[in-house]
């Protein structure tokens, strides 16, 4: 297995359980996540909604990371990627501070997105072993 099997699967494992942590729990996932409360009020439908989403990815990641198809990698990538280009509009909004919603966003939204992208990206033909 390649490296980038093993990101895309790790990615994506972790992208679904989070989705199931957010669509059985969304009360506790809105009080955990530093700065959600800034984006606005709970809204249960809307965290659901999110929640599904990570799922969605997360399971598409995994079977692109699973049977190494680029394309189902790359689909599976592209809201994770989006989601993170929003949360680097909300970095400039904010004025770039390097703070704990900084530090969250990187490591938990961002550079998952973006590893997951190039990981799909460096997937060839061949690389099922």
């Amino acid at each position: 297995m390649t490296i980038w099997r093993f990101i895309l699967l790790t990615v994506g494992g972790v992208s679904a359980l989070t989705g199931l942590y957010i669509f059985a729990a969304p009360q506790a996932f809105y009080d955990a996540v530093p700065g959600l409360n800034l984006m606005g009020p709970f809204s249960v439908h809307f965290i659901r909604d999110v929640g599904l989403a990570y799922l969605a990815g997360g399971a598409i990641l995994i079977t692109g990371g699973a049977l190494a198809d680029r394309r189902l990698a790359l689909a599976g990538a592209l809201w994770f990627v989006l989601h993170a280009l929003f949360h680097l509009q909300i970095w400039v909004h904010r004025g770039l501070p390097f703070d704990h919603i900084f530090w969250f966003d990187l490591f938990a939204v961002i550079a998952p997105s973006f590893l997951a992208l190039v990981s799909g990206l460096k997937l060839t033909r061949g690389q099922a072993s």
